[in-house]
């Protein structure tokens, strides 16, 4: 489980913060334009609206510049003809009264401010009556506030249009366009402004509130699928690039392998000749001296024996000249400082595929310690590391998945970083313990048994040990021991 949050759990946390980054800008760049929009639509309704009752001051002010024609005509009476949302118009003759006190005062009020002035308001049935006074004749407009509105200029649909515009003037309210209802949860909007007159100063007031279902669902759904595309297409390259420097690494530890394997057992074919040879030759020079104190044949006796003993030196000088090729050259001095808790973690990296298919999730002790800084030289100590986990691999196959267990720690112990390597497998006998590390000893069928002798090789190589013991109940402990670096 671990391993896979390691693994699956930050692809899945990083598309989880960019599907919702994008999601989070896509909504809130809907939100700005529908904002925008609604500030735009309010903007052109208040300027609409200012037309409309600027345009009735201006009658008035026309009227009150009309002389009284001589026959008495009344030619504001076809006013309603010209503007429909003007109802009716009244008028005031010189040495007359209204009959609306209301108009009254607010014919004074008029007369005061030299400008028409609202006389009354009706808001709840859409009229209200403007007036002006003037000399001689003083009018009165009987507005209806429905036909008011220049509908066909109108900005938003006023059936469809979530927006809810009203005029609201001393706590009376007209209805411009009904809206929507507001949702219980959203994002509110709302416009406010005064029309554009002095005599009919109507605060003109919008609002719209936008709700979750409005947000652009099918774009962010959109956005997040594309992230997981992105995602997933990055995860299968940065998997292939692992897998393909996993196998390149596999290889290498591979071939160095073969080699070290191939020196390994060229040394040890060099010891084993090395001893018949060395009689051989012991024999030929003592038959030769032999034969020198025989007579019978003497130049041909010796000069056969000296030419055996010839064959025999070159024989050795030849398995010497070998040994001296396989041995790698000047290999102390090609280690270096090389930290001990990463070559386990580059070894339990390479071997990831393995512990997966035979369901062992390793336990290492010692990964989050300071940085033990060991001597060795790095290929060398990859390998030894990569044998002694394949070699723990082979010994827990015979258990059943679930108890499988492998340990491994790493420590400072005096001048020494250790490294050891728990497996609760079938283990080691005791009888065969003492030869675990022999050239050519094998307890695995077809086993050429010259890995745990290269790797002692390998580390005795640059002042380390590698050593073995029975671990409790069951099970096999491998120690490395290697110098710490200065």
């Amino acid at each position: 489980m671990r391993q896979w949050l390691r693994t699956q759990g930050g692809w899945w946390l990083a598309w989880l913060l960019l599907a919702g980054a994008g999601a989070v800008w896509i909504a809130r760049a809907e939100l700005r334009q529908l904002h925008e929009e609604f500030e735009a639509n309010g903007r052109i309704a208040h300027r609409l609206m200012s037309q409309q009752v600027v345009q009735y001051d201006a009658v008035l002010a026309t009227l009150a510049l009309l002389e009284t024609a001589p026959d008495g005509a009344r030619s504001e009476q076809r006013l309603p003809s010209v503007y429909p949302s003007i109802l009716g118009v009244q008028r005031r003759d010189a040495g007359a009264a209204w009959a609306d006190p209301p108009l009254a005062a607010a014919e004074a009020k008029s007369r005061e401010l030299r400008r028409p002035e609202l006389a009354a308001q009706d808001f709840a049935n859409g009229r209200y009556r403007l007036v002006i006074g003037a000399e001689p004749t003083s009018y009165a407009l009987d507005i209806d506030l429905a036909s008011t509105v220049p509908w066909r200029d109108w900005p938003m649909d006023p059936k469809q249009s979530p927006v809810r515009v009203v005029l609201e003037h001393a706590g009376q309210q007209f209805v411009l366009q009904a809206g929507q209802p507001a949702a219980s949860q959203g994002w509110p909007f709302s416009f406010r402004k005064v029309l554009a007159s002095e005599s009919q100063a109507f605060d003109l007031a919008a609002q719209r509130q936008v709700s979750w279902r409005e947000l652009p669902w099918a774009w962010m759904a959109a956005w997040a699928l594309a992230m997981a595309v992105v995602l997933a297409g990055s995860y299968a390259l940065r998997r292939q690039r692992i897998e393909r420097r996993r196998a390149e690494e596999l290889l290498r530890l591979g071939q160095v392998a073969r080699l070290n394997a191939l020196g390994e057992l060229a040394a040890g074919m060099a010891h084993e000749l090395n001893q018949p040879l060395t009689a051989v030759l012991a024999n030929t020079q003592a038959a030769r001296r032999l034969l020198d104190d025989d007579p019978p044949e003497l130049d041909t006796a010796r000069a056969a024996m000296k030419q055996a003993a010839e064959q025999a030196r070159r024989a050795a000088d030849v398995v010497a000249r070998l040994r001296r090729v396989i041995e790698r050259p000047g290999h102390a001095t090609e280690a270096r400082p090389v930290i001990l808790q990463e070559v386990v973690r580059n070894g339990l990296h390479l071997l990831g595929p393995e512990f997966d298919r035979r369901a062992i999730a390793p336990a290492f002790d010692g990964a989050a310690q300071a940085p033990v800084s060991v001597r060795a030289e790095p290929v060398a100590l990859e390998q030894i590391v990569h044998n002694l986990l394949m070699n723990a691999l082979q010994a827990l196959e015979e258990l059943p998945a679930g108890e499988r267990q492998l340990r491994l720690t790493v420590v400072r112990n005096g001048a020494y970083g250790v490294l050891t390597v728990s497996d609760n497998g079938r283990g080691i006998a005791p009888e065969i313990l003492p030869r675990i590390f022999e050239p050519f000893f094998s307890t695995r069928e077809g086993g050429l048994g010259l890995g745990l002798s290269l790797c002692q090789t390998l580390a005795e190589s640059v002042g380390g040990t590698l050593a073995v013991e029975a671990a409790a109940p069951r099970g096999a402990r491998f120690t490395l021991r290697l110098p710490l670096s200065s």
